[in-house]
Order: C-alpha cells, then structure tokens, then sequence
C-alpha cells in the first residue's frame, strides 16, 4: 500500500499451564513467556507502532502482595521500551545477586513480571490520537480479585453512542467516549453483576465471605458475562482479556471480521492475530494453529481448563478481505498462495493496457508488500508468453532452424527491481513545499534499465486508498526514467467506501475513487445524482442504524468501473508528469476468486456487514457534502 494508512491492532497472550519452575527446568528460564510474548509481539510490529502495552497476572499470592503488574507507552519503538522496562527490573536483581535470577519460586514473589499469564498489545492510533490512556491493555481495578479486569483488543465499534447510553441507563458515569472505555465498562458491568449474583448464592448457603471468595472465582462464568456483555456491540472486534483471579479468554466477533488464532498443548496455551505468527514463536505447523470460530471465545480456566465456546451465534463469515491483500503476514501459507493468486488474475488487464506489447513493458512493484502478487502476476505473464511461443513454433515448423528457436526462446519477461525505498519521511520540515520535496527521494530509482520513450513501465501496488504518495512521489519518481507509459496495477479493486471495522479510512473524501466519481459526475452535469444522496442521507441521519440504507452506492452506479479508473489516472497525474498514465484495478469477482473464504468486501462494495456500517457511511456523506473534517465513526 503505497498510502500510509493506519490499521488493526496486534494481539499476544500468553497462558502457562504449568508452574514457573517446570519452565525453568525444561527451558532453562522461568522467563520462558516473556521470551514468547517478545516475540508474538515483535513478529507482528506492522500491525501497530503507535504504542504498546504488557500485562502480567499471578497466581496464588499472598492478601496484600500485588499480582497484576502493567508497562505501556506511546514513545517511538514501543516494543522495545516496555521489554527495556521489565529488562531493567531484572538487572538491578543481575548485578547484585544473579544467581536469585534463576529462582521461579522468588522471582514470583519479588519481580514485577513473573508470572502465569501474559497480555500483550500494539495500538494504531485511530480515536484518541496517541494519548497514552487508550494504549492497551486497559485495566479496571477492584479489591475482590474476581472483579479486577484486563483488556486487550483490536476493534472498532459503530454504535458508540448508543453503547454509552446504555451505560448511562445502568447508572454508570462514563470517564470517556470511547469504544475502549464502553467496551471495558460493559464487561466490567456483567462482571461485577455476576460477581453479585454468586455472592448472594453462596451467602444464603451459609459460606463465610473468605469461602465465598474461592467459590465465585472457581465457578464464575466468562462465557456467560461475555454474552450478556456483547449482545449489543456492533462491528468487528478480537478482544484478550484477563480476570484478577486466574481466568482469561479470546473472543471473536459473530462475522470473524477480525482474525484471531490460538494453539495449546498441555504446557502453554498461546494466542495471536496472525496463524504464521505462531507458526514461527512455537515452532509448530499450520495444522496445530487453530482460529477462533465466528462469535466464540477461547477461555482458559484458572484450573487450566481450555475450551472454545459460542458466545454470539455466527452470522455469515465477513473477515476482512483487506488481511488477505495487504495486512497480515504474507507467509502464511494461505495468504501467499491468495496473493500470488490476485497478482495472476491481473494479468489479462495489464496485457490490454500495455497493447499486448511484451517486448518493450518492464515490470516490477512498489511497495514491498506487493512483492508476492508481482510474482503471481510474472506467473500467469509467463504462461502467456510460453502459449505464444507454442502457437509461433507450431505455426513456422516448416521453416524452424537454431537462429529462429535462439531468437524465439530467448524471449523473457523484462522483470526488473525499479524502486529502492531509500527515505524514511521525518516531521522536522513543516513547511509543505519541504515536505513534498522531501517524499519525492523517498524511493530510489535503478537508471539504465528503460528505454527512454519506447519503454512501458509496469508497477504492482497492492491498494491505491488517497492516492497521494502515488501523485507527490512515486509517479514523479518514475517518470524520471521517461518511459512511455507508466500503469500502475492495485491487486485490489477501487476503495470506495469508509471503513469502520478497525481500518483507518474514515473519510470518503480522502478516497481517490470516491473523488474520480464525484468529479465524473460534476463534469457530467449530473449534480442531481449528489443531490440526491444527500437529501436521502439526510432524511434518514437520525433512524436507527437497523433502518439505514447505503444511498452512496448510487454516486457509482452511472459508471463503468474503467470509467472511474480512467479518471482517477488523470487525477493522479500532476502536469509535470510527461508519460502517459493509465491506473489499473483488480475486479471484486477475481478478489473473491482469490480470497473465496474471506469475502469482507464493504470498502470496494459498499456491502457492510452490520448495521452500523451503514448508518457510518451515511455520517461520511453527509460530512463531506457539509464540509466537515472529522472521522465517520
């Protein structure tokens, strides 16, 4: 993704099985899941580095010793600041008496971070900028262990505001406006009811307070408290969490929108938002990496019990194609091959686009992350050039001999490395004409290989969102080669559509696609279209959620999808720029042909999958056409 675009969050948790000590013997360290978390962390960094957080729970201490522990910061290079925190604890203990180092039993009793039960989480700034109380996990605090509660999330809710009246409704007085504070405050609500609820059973059975203790956290039910808890959310959310007594658990939204995987064996229960992730800290294959089911939760016992439970009833599977195309790690086995797979689906497109002229197009991509549709797309380029070569051979075998075959089968995909990011763009130039000086040497660019005026250059991007970096930087960058034609080819079809499942798309106005439209139609004389989605918008802004329907779909119906894509080329093309510039999009049925089991296509379609996604487009319409600058949800 050539944009910048802030998105999902990352999740780890840790759960241990055994006793610290078992750890220290088979593994040489009680640190053993600290290590693990470093690394469920480390290997998903490009899922949020606006901030990170850690937990740690224990079990079984003393009244009065503290068994909940917590490092969070906003800073640059958050993973690496809050494991410096906890490593600084440990070397103030390393130089004075090392040897006390290797004792789970006092590392328990007397370091912050031993203990049964990690929690870790990376943030994207979305609501509340980067202030550090909305970096998780967030925390309810409360004297009964049962009551104290952890959460660690990646969502996004539409429906707010109605889930912070109904918190009003209860009695509570909400600190924030927020998803994370709602969301923390419902369980935490259900929680406490539930607590209240045992409370009274076993009091009337006559046990003493301390008794009753035990009772309530050795039967309290996390399902049942994230039932009643849930039933009213929507959007898409993977949320960890934790319970001051021992219990913990990994919930799924009904629709699977955001990912979540788990694996266990008898010593360690492991959980994540990314299956290769896993993979790769435990050392263990694809098989073994179970997702949590649409609208379950993996909950593990205190006693270690560990099941997966149905906690909303599943709805039609709508996970999010966008972890397919770009956010997710590309070696997971099934992403590369999806990848690779929409890369090859290009292919009849891109060979219209360059007039079928193989010979002289040079093809390569920008940025990294489009690497491995670049490779499906040189694939299904190969076979293209391979059945021609059969067809010519067939066709002249009267008149072969070894000049002609050295000729003909010495013919390849000019496949070249173009682009070279080279810059990473730094905030201490404010003046905007710096600044786009600046990202315009983002990339360097390999000289020599184009033909100057004669050469198409062809480059894999894999989603075009604003277009900017494409229009301020990387289209100047390649038109420094002066090919003829530069086509620029997104392995995902046109974004035209906010998102509000946790993605950072919150505006249509910032949407290249949506601008293409809007322009088409003005352009067109057919401002009656805008008009009238906005009088239909309006009419239905204060309906529930339930009730609204997506009218910006019709902003799009007039028109072909290649009549939007031209359009975006010309707005995309600064007149400086001398090579002609055509923008090329994957089609929605090769995107589900590619990713068949993950058909979240809302930001290309406008099909959302809750109702709140509805009522969140509609807000978007009407802000751009008002003219105000805010986020949707």
């Amino acid at each position: 993704m050539s944009d910048q675009i802030k998105h999902e969050c990352g999740i780890g948790m840790i759960r241990f099985l055994k006793p610290l000590e078992y750890y220290q013997a088979k593994y040489g360290s009680w640190m053993y899941g600290l290590q693990k978390l470093y690394l469920l962390l480390e290997k998903q960094h490009n899922r949020g580095q606006d901030g990170a957080g850690l937990v740690n729970l224990k079990f079984d201490l003393k009244p009065g010793e503290k068994y909940i522990h917590r490092v969070r910061t906003n800073k640059n290079m958050p993973i690496k600041r809050i494991f410096d925190e906890v490593e600084r604890g440990h070397q103030k203990i390393r130089d004075k008496n090392p040897d006390l180092l290797k004792d789970p039993v006092w590392a328990k009793n007397n370091l912050p971070f031993a203990g049964e039960v990690y929690l870790g989480h990376l943030r994207y700034g979305t609501y509340g900028v980067n202030n550090i109380e909305y970096v998780h996990p967030v925390m309810r605090e409360n004297n009964w262990k049962s009551r104290n509660l952890v959460l660690a999330g990646n969502f996004n809710l539409t429906n707010v505001d109605e889930l912070f009246q109904l918190l009003i409704d209860l009695g509570q007085h909400p600190k924030d406006f927020s998803d994370t504070e709602t969301v923390l405050e419902k369980v935490g609500h259900f929680l406490d009811e539930e607590n209240q609820l045992l409370f009274r059973q076993y009091k009337n059975e006559g046990y003493d307070n301390k008794k009753i203790s035990e009772l309530i956290a050795k039967n309290i039910s996390i399902k049942k408290i994230l039932q009643s808890s849930s039933k009213d959310w929507d959007g898409g959310y993977a949320i960890a969490g934790m319970v001051g007594h021992g219990d913990s658990f990994f919930m799924r939204d009904p629709r699977g929108i955001r990912p979540a995987f788990y694996y266990h064996d008898d010593e360690i229960v492991v959980c994540a938002s990314e299956r290769p992730v896993i993979q790769t800290v435990m050392n263990v294959p694809a098989e073994q990496v179970k997702e949590v089911s649409p609208g379950n939760a993996l909950i593990v016992k205190k006693s270690g019990d560990v099941s997966e439970e149905e906690i909303r009833v599943s709805e039609e599977r709508k996970s999010c194609s966008f972890e397919r195309i770009y956010f997710s790690r590309g070696s997971d086995k099934d992403i590369y091959r999806e990848r690779r797979k929409l890369g090859e689906l290009l292919v009849p497109d891109v060979l219209k686009a360059i007039d079928y002229d193989l010979e002289n197009t040079v093809f390569s991509f920008i940025p990294n992350t489009a690497e491995i549709a670049y490779y499906g797309m040189l694939r299904g380029l190969e076979a293209y050039q391979l059945e021609n070569k059969k067809k010519e051979i067939l066709a002249n075998k009267d008149k072969l001999d070894e000049d002609y075959l050295d000729q003909l089968l010495t013919k390849k995909i000019r496949a070249e490395k173009i682009a070279i990011k080279d810059v990473k763009l730094r905030t201490f130039i404010a003046q905007e004409s710096g600044r786009k000086d600046l990202v315009g040497h983002v990339y360097d660019v390999t000289y020599g290989i184009v033909n100057k005026g004669i050469d198409n250059l062809v480059i894999v991007d894999d989603s075009i969102v604003r277009g900017t970096t494409l229009r301020e930087s990387i289209l100047q960058i390649l038109d420094r080669l002066e090919p003829r034609k530069i086509i620029i080819v997104s392995s995902s079809p046109q974004i035209r559509y906010p998102d509000c499942y946790g993605i950072d798309m919150a505006k249509l106005g910032n949407l290249v696609a949506f601008q293409a439209a809007i322009s088409l139609l003005r352009e067109r004389g057919m401002e009656n279209v805008i008009n009238s989605v906005y009088k239909k918008s309006k009419d239905q802004e204060n309906l529930p959620k339930e009730e609204v329907v997506n009218y910006v779909r019709d902003i799009y119906k007039p028109f072909s999808p290649e009549e939007i894509s031209d359009k975006i080329s010309s707005i995309l093309k600064a007149e400086n720029i001398k090579a002609e510039v055509k923008i090329v999009y994957q089609k929605i049925s090769n995107l589900h042909q590619a990713c068949p089991n993950d058909t979240g296509d809302w930001y290309f379609t406008g099909c959302y999958p809750t109702p709140g996604g509805n009522k969140v487009v509609n807000r978007a319409f009407i802000d751009f056409i008002e003219g105000r600058d805010r986020r949707a949800y």
